[in-house]
C-alpha cells in the first residue's frame, strides 16, 4: 500500500478522533462517535477516499536536494 498520509495528517486525525470520542463520552451525544473514523485512518495511516479524490499527504523526499 503506498503512502498517502503524512505524519502531520495522522497525528490531526488521531487528536481530532480523541476529541470526538471524548464529546461523546462526556455528553452523551452520538455524533461523537463519527471520532472513530478519523482515529482508526490516523492510526493506520490510510484513508478509503484518498485514492479516488487523488489526495497525498505524504512527505516526499528529495535525494536530490532540491
Amino acid at each position: 500500500m503506498a503512502c498517502k498520509m503524512g505524519s502531520q495528517d495522522r497525528v490531526s486525525r488521531i487528536v481530532a478522533g480523541v476529541i470526538l470520542i471524548g464529546f461523546a463520552l462526556i455528553t452523551g451525544n452520538v455524533v461523537g462517535w463519527f471520532g472513530v473514523i478519523p482515529l482508526v485512518t490516523g492510526i493506520i495511516g490510510w484513508c478509503p477516499l484518498y485514492g479516488p479524490l487523488g489526495v497525498n499527504t505524504c512527505e516526499t523526499e528529495h535525494s536530490e536536494g532540491h
